[in-house]
C-alpha cells in the first residue's frame, strides 16, 4: 500500500512565493515612479537654468543698448562736451558698463554650456539607463512568475493524481472485501490502484524537481537579481542626484568667476570719478569763454534838467572808437554800437573772426594757422611723393612719362603758396591781437566796414565787434591808453552819411527812460518817426530829430508804417539783419 504526503502540505510549504512576487512587482512600481519623478526635477532645473541664461542675455542687450544710447555723437557738439572731467568719467562709465554687460554674456554663455547642454545630455542618457533597469527588472518578474506558474501546475497535478491514487486504492479495498465480487474484478481494480499509485509517484517526482528548481531561481531572484537591479536603480538615482549638486555648484562658480572683472569694471568707475576735478572743469569754462574785454567805465550823470534834447554820454559805453570826440549824428557813427538791440548775424563771419571777442579771436586764428599749416604740408608731402615719382620716371621712361607729373607740380606749387599767403595773413591778425603788431587803424576798420556793407557775408561785423556774451562792451583799441586818433577826411566823409529815411511814425503810449546805451528816451502822447520796424526782438528803431535816434520797445509805442516806404525799404532792412 502507497502512502502519499497530503497536498495540504505541499500548497502551504510554496503559498509564500505569490505574496513576495506582488510585493516585487510593487516596489517596481515605486521605484519607476520616484525615478521618473527625479528625471522631471532635473528638467525643471534645465528649464531654470536656461530661463536664467535667457534673463542674463536680455540683461546685457538693454545694458549695452544704455551704453550706447548715451554715448556722444561722433562730430557732434556733444563729443567736445567731453572735454571736461565730469563728462569723461560719465563717458568711462559708460564704457566700464558696456564691459560689465559683456561679463552677463560670459554667464549666460557658461550657464548653456556648462550647465543647460550638459545636463540635457545626461537625462537623455539616464532615460535610457532607467528604461534599461527596468526592462531588466520586468524581465526578471516575468521569470520568476512563469517559474511560480509552472510550480502551481506541478502541484495541482501531483495533487489531483493523489486523490485518484486515494479513490482507486479504496475502490480495490471495497472490492477485494466484497465476496461476490469475483477474482478477476478484484484483480483489474488492484491494478487499476497501482497505476493510479505509480502516476501518483511520477507526479510527486516531477512537483519536487519543479518545486526545487522555483526555489533556486526564486533565491536567485531575490538575492541575486533583485538586488543587483535594484543596486543599479540606487547608483543611477545617487549619480542623478550628485550630478543635479553639482550643477548648482558650477551655476555658483559661473557667477563667483566674472566677480573680480565685474569688481574691476566697479573700481574703474570709482577711479573715474574719483578723476573728476571741479576746479579744473571751472577753469577750463573760464578758457573757453574768457573774452578779454575790459570792464566797462563808469555811467556818467546825464542831466534831464536841460531841454529834451538828450545829450550822448561821453562815458566808455559810447566812446565809439576811442578818438574821444563826441559823435553828433546818433544814425551814422553810433549805429554801430546798438549791440544789445540788433541781432546777431546768422551768416558767415568776416574772414578775421573780429566778431569775436579777443581771446576768442585769438584761438580761432590760432587753430585757422594750425589748419592752413596741415594744409601746407599735406600739399608738401604730395608734391615730394610726385617729385620722386617724376625722378622714376626719368631714370625709368617705360615706367611712365616724366612730363605728364609736370602740371600736377605746377598747381600744388601754386596751391602751397596760397596757402602760405594764407598764414600770413591769419599769423599778422593772430599778431595784432596778441599784441605783437599795432592794432589797425581805425581809417582802416572803417574802410573794411564800408567793404563789409557791400557784401552781405560782412555784414554787422560792426555790431558784433562790440558784441560780448556778458554783455560788456568794448572797443578793438585797447580802453587802458584811450589811444586818440587824429580825424581824416574820410571820417569826415564818413559821419555825414546820410541816416536812414523813416518807414513811418508812431507814437508814444507810455513814458520810457532810455538809460542803457543805444536807447533813446520818450515822454508818454510824443510822436516820433520810425526808421527800423521790430524784428522780432521787441524793439523799434525810432528817431526824434536829426542828431537823436535810438530804440524804444514795441509795446510802448503805437507805429503807424507807410507801405510803400516799407516796400521801398525792405533791401536795406535785409541788409541790416
Amino acid at each position: 500500500m502507497v502512502s502519499l504526503p497530503h497536498p495540504s502540505l505541499l500548497h502551504g510549504a510554496v503559498s509564500a512565493p505569490c505574496l513576495c512576487c506582488r510585493k516585487g512587482k510593487d516596489q517596481f512600481d515605486n521605484l519607476e515612479k520616484h525615478t521618473q519623478w527625479g528625471i522631471d526635477v532635473l528638467e525643471k532645473y534645465i528649464k531654470f537654468v536656461k530661463e536664467r541664461t535667457e534673463i542674463e542675455l536680455s540683461y546685457a542687450k538693454q545694458l549695452r543698448n544704455l551704453s550706447k544710447k548715451y554715448q556722444p555723437k561722433k562730430n557732434s557738439k556733444e563729443e567736445e562736451e567731453y572735454r571736461y572731467t565730469s563728462t569723461r568719467a560719465f563717458l568711462a562709465t559708460l564704457n566700464e558698463m558696456n564691459d560689465y554687460a559683456g561679463q552677463h554674456e560670459v554667464i549666460s554663455e557658461n550657464m548653456t554650456s556648462l550647465i543647460t547642454a550638459e545636463l540635457t545630455r545626461y537625462v537623455q542618457e539616464l532615460k535610457q539607463e532607467r528604461k534599461s533597469h527596468f526592462h531588466d527588472g520586468r524581465k526578471a518578474q516575468q521569470h520568476i512568475e512563469t517559474c511560480w506558474k509552472q510550480l502551481e501546475a506541478s502541484k495541482r497535478r501531483f495533487e489531483r493524481d493523489c486523490k485518484e491514487a486515494d479513490r482507486a486504492q479504496q475502490y480495490f479495498e471495497k472490492m477485494d472485501a466484497d465476496i461476490n465480487v469475483t477474482k478477476a474484478d478484484v484483480e483489474k481494480a488492484r491494478q487499476q490502484a497501482q497505476l493510479r499509485h505509480q502516476m501518483a509517484e511520477d507526479s510527486k517526482a516531477e512537483y519536487s524537481s519543479t518545486l526545487q528548481k522555483f526555489n533556486s531561481e526564486q533565491h536567485e531572484h531575490y538575492y541575486t537579481h533583485i538586488p543587483n537591479i535594484f543596486q543599479k536603480i540606487q547608483e543611477m538615482e545617487e549619480r542623478r542626484i550628485v550630478r543635479i549638486g553639482e550643477s548648482m555648484k558650477t551655476f555658483a562658480e559661473v557667477d563667483r568667476q566674472v566677480i573680480p572683472i565685474i569688481g574691476k569694471c566697479l573700481d574703474e568707475i570709482t577711479k573715474a570719478a574719483e578723476s573728476v576735478d571741479h576746479k579744473n572743469d571751472s577753469q577750463m569754462v573760464i578758457e573757453a569763454f574768457k573774452s578779454g574785454f575790459e570792464p566797462p567805465g563808469d555811467v556818467d550823470f546825464e542831466d534831464f534838467t536841460q531841454p529834451m534834447k538828450r545829450t550822448v554820454s561821453e562815458s566808455s559805453l559810447s566812446n565809439s572808437r576811442g578818438d574821444g570826440k563826441s559823435e553828433p549824428k546818433f544814425g551814422s557813427k553810433s549805429k554801430g554800437k546798438l549791440w544789445p538791440f540788433i541781432k546777431k548775424n546768422k551768416g558767415a563771419g568776416p574772414e578775421d573772426f573780429s566778431n569775436l571777442p579777443p581771446e576768442q579771436r585769438r584761438k580761432k586764428l590760432q587753430q585757422k594757422v594750425d589748419e592752413l599749416n596741415r594744409d601746407i604740408q599735406k600739399e608738401m608731402d604730395s608734391r615730394d611723393a610726385l617729385t620722386k615719382m617724376k625722378d622714376v620716371y626719368i631714370k625709368n621712361p617705360q615706367m611712365g612719362d616724366a612730363a605728364s607729373v609736370d602740371h600736377r607740380l605746377a598747381e600744388l606749387g601754386q596751391n602751397i603758396e596760397k596757402l602760405r599767403l594764407e598764414v600770413q595773413k591769419f599769423e599778422g591778425w593772430l599778431a595784432e591781437v596778441e599784441g605783437r603788431l599795432p592794432a589797425r587803424s581805425e581809417q582802416h576798420r572803417r574802410q573794411s566796414g564800408v567793404y563789409e556793407a557791400q557784401n552781405p557775408s560782412g555784414v554787422n561785423s560792426c555790431a558784433q565787434d562790440r558784441e560780448s556774451p556778458d554783455g560788456s562792451y568794448t572797443e578793438e583799441q585797447s580802453q587802458e591808453t584811450e589811444m586818440k586818433v587824429p580825424a581824416t577826411d574820410f571820417d569826415d566823409e564818413f559821419d555825414d552819411e546820410e541816416p536812414l529815411p523813416t518807414i513811418g511814425t508812431c507814437k508814444a503810449l507810455y513814458t520810457f527812460e532810455g538809460q542803457n546805451e543805444g536807447t533813446i528816451s520818450v515822454a508818454e502822447g510824443e510822436m516820433l518817426y520810425v526808421i527800423e520796424e521790430d524784428k522780432g526782438d521787441g524793439w523799434t528803431r525810432i528817431r526824434r530829430n536829426e542828431d537823436e535816434e535810438g530804440y524804444v520797445p514795441t509795446s510802448y509805442v503805437e507805429v503807424y508804417l507807410d507801405k510803400n516806404a516799407k516796400d521801398v525799404h525792405k533791401p536795406l532792412q535785409k541788409i541790416s539783419e
